[in-house]
Formats: C-alpha cells, sequence, structure tokens
C-alpha cells in the first residue's frame, strides 16, 4: 500500500468523504472537485471614503463579511493611498475594480463597483450576480443616484460634520 493511503493502492475503490477527509495528498495533487485558489478568489480593490460615517459602517460591514479576504479596502482620505483617478472623483462615488485570471478589468462606479464588491462575498454573490443583468444593474444605478442626493443628510445625522456629495 502507498503511503497515501487506499486511494492509490486500489484504484477501483469508493472511499467515503470521512476517509477522504484523513488522506494526505501530495502538495501537488488536488481533489478533482477543488479548483485552484487563484480560481476560487476574485480579487476587488474598494476605494471608500474613510472619513463618512455611513461609509465607515458599510466599509466595517463588508470587512466582517469577506472571510476570504477577497477585497482590498483603499481609504481615500489618507494621505498614503494609492488612487487610480483624482481623490475627488473617488470621493464622490463608490468606485471598485476586479481582477480575474487575465488582469485587472474597467474601473467600475456606482452600482456596478456594489455589485462586483458583492461578487467577491458569498453571502452577497447572488445579489452580485443578479446585477450583472443590465436591467437590474439599470435599477440599482437610479437607486444609487437618489442615495447620492440624501447622502450627505444621512452623514451629518450619523455624526459626520461636514458632508461630502
Amino acid at each position: 500500500m502507498s503511503r497515501y493511503g487506499p486511494l492509490l493502492a486500489h484504484p477501483g475503490t469508493r472511499l467515503s468523504p470521512s476517509r477522504l477527509s484523513t488522506m494526505t495528498l501530495p502538495s501537488n495533487v488536488m481533489p478533482a472537485h477543488a479548483s485552484p485558489p487563484s480560481a476560487r478568489v476574485v480579487r476587488v480593490t474598494v476605494w471608500h471614503d474613510g472619513d463618512c460615517p455611513l461609509c465607515a459602517r458599510e466599509i466595517a460591514l463588508m470587512r466582517c463579511l469577506d472571510r476570504r479576504g477577497a477585497i482590498a479596502f483603499v481609504d481615500v482620505t489618507e494621505p498614503a493611498a494609492v488612487c487610480p483617478r483624482s481623490r475627488s472623483e473617488l470621493l464622490a462615488r463608490f468606485h471598485a475594480r476586479e481582477e480575474g485570471p487575465r488582469g485587472s478589468g474597467p474601473m467600475l462606479s456606482g452600482a456596478a463597483a456594489f455589485a462586483a464588491m458583492w461578487r467577491a462575498i458569498p453571502l452577497l454573490r447572488p445579489l452580485g450576480l443578479l446585477a450583472r443583468n443590465a436591467v437590474v444593474l439599470g435599477l440599482l444605478e437610479r437607486l444609487y443616484l437618489r442615495f447620492l442626493v440624501v447622502r450627505p443628510r444621512l452623514q451629518h445625522w450619523l455624526g459626520g460634520g461636514q458632508a461630502r456629495a
């Protein structure tokens, strides 16, 4: 029998999941049901307003939900933050960029940026996938534009003092 157990010793043998979990595989062998780590984790970069109390609460929630660490959160208000666009543009609307196997995707803003972030979080992924539908994304964008109108009042109400658009 090989050191990898009965799986390699008896090719026709079927093993239970509990038996498989106790076996050790060589580092270069991946179970057939698993995908490579790069295919499993969607990497998203999110630029947010760290001085906005509403944004800070939302980002704190997203960080809790992002247990796989698939999202890089960049506080645009930090002097050392690397920003691909002007800070004023990044502060005016929510921005994100998905990174896939072919590299970085386009910069997204508004509802499309939220949908990209949701797709990286397993609990919210169905909503993010639904937003790939143009009709759904259009509806979410209209709701986001309405939210931007009331955002300054919400920020002030949550204790933010100076509100940005």
